[in-house]
């Protein structure tokens, strides 16, 4: 009988329909609700729910000075036709440009400036590297003078690449030291170490920073990385005028656990938050990097607003008008 009477609503009547995908739907909802223990799935929540987040930690940052810059020039450079340099310092510094240095002994030397002596002078930079470079250029700079210097690979050496991938030397290392003694006590940031690459005729990838290090006379070194500016900057991440101070004249330096991060000419004053759009940028998210939040939004988001990444701290900026690299030891 009860057959029956199920094959004649399923003829006759479309409750049997809705009947259906009600059970269905009950049983599917159980199944939900009882394998994240009867609680709303992360996934389904509003990321902008401020009050059932837990307040991003601030890393706290001490500022020092970074008395040098240098970063690619105007002008695309090659192995073959050479590249050009462009440096501000805040001192007389030496920049001394190592064609074709060995890439374990430069980390040899780095590792030697941390453990045993600090590489403070050009002459001690050379000592370290053992001769392992093909070329080695120096170029004396002036204080606060803006200067594009010329670098290349003498012709006569036949060196037209470095070979296959992966490779034993670095194209082209950059390092900027303090030409006087006084200097050196001064400042608490004696070398900059820049490697870049240098497109040759196995590899041409364009012209580019790869890595920069800040040497301290203290024996540390700290991984220079960029900040990434919202997008309605009028000016590109990284990018500097010439009117403008340094792109590396600032550097903060986290209390307990060693970090820097130094400030360079990426915008415009009054760039606004990307989130109220009413308060100036201050936030420096990580380990994203993005600076696009003010101190009042930055409580709201465990992600970021730009990348979605997850939030594990932030920072302030040492001015709000303008935001630069971090360097991450």
């Amino acid at each position: 009988m009860a057959a029956e009477f199920l094959v004649k609503l399923y003829e006759y009547s479309p409750v049997f329909y809705i009947s259906v995908i009600s059970v269905c739907f009950i049983i599917t909802a159980a199944a939900v609700l009882g394998w994240f223990g009867f609680d709303v799935p992360v996934i389904l929540r509003s990321s902008d729910e401020a009050e059932s987040f837990l307040p991003v930690p601030e890393k706290r940052m001490v500022q020092v000075t970074n008395p040098f810059s240098l970063e690619m020039g105007t002008t695309a450079g090659t192995l073959l036709d050479g590249v050009s340099l462009q440096s501000y310092c805040l001192e007389e510094c030496v920049l001394s440009c190592y064609w074709g240095c060995g890439v374990q002994v430069l980390q040899a030397a780095l590792q030697k400036h941390q453990h045993d002596t600090a590489l403070s002078t050009p002459q001690l930079f050379q000592q370290a590297l053992q001769l392992h470079y093909l070329h080695c250029q120096t170029f004396q700079l002036q204080k606060e003078e803006r200067k594009e210097c010329f670098t290349e690979l003498p012709a006569d050496l036949g060196v037209t690449d470095f070979g296959p991938l992966p490779r034993d030397r670095y194209p082209l290392v950059a390092v900027l030291t303090l030409a006087n003694t006084e200097h050196r006590e001064t400042y608490n940031i004696v070398s900059s170490v820049t490697v870049l690459h240098i497109p040759d005729d196995k590899y041409r990838l364009s012209a580019r920073i790869l890595f920069q290090y800040l040497l301290t006379a203290q024996g540390n070194m700290f991984d220079l990385k960029p900040l990434y500016m919202s997008a309605d900057s009028s000016m590109q991440p990284g990018s500097s005028t010439v009117e403008d101070p340094p792109q590396s004249t600032r550097a903060e330096e986290e209390r307990e656990e060693p970090e820097e991060e130094e400030e360079e000419e990426t915008g415009a004053p009054g760039r606004d938050c990307v989130v109220c759009q009413n308060a100036p940028v201050n936030r420096v998210l990580l380990p994203c990097r993005h600076a696009c939040v003010c101190d009042g939004c930055v409580a709201r988001f465990q992600h970021c607003p730009i990348c979605r990444a997850f939030v594990v701290e932030s920072f302030a900026l040492a001015n709000q008008t303008q935001a630069g690299d971090v360097a991450e030891e």
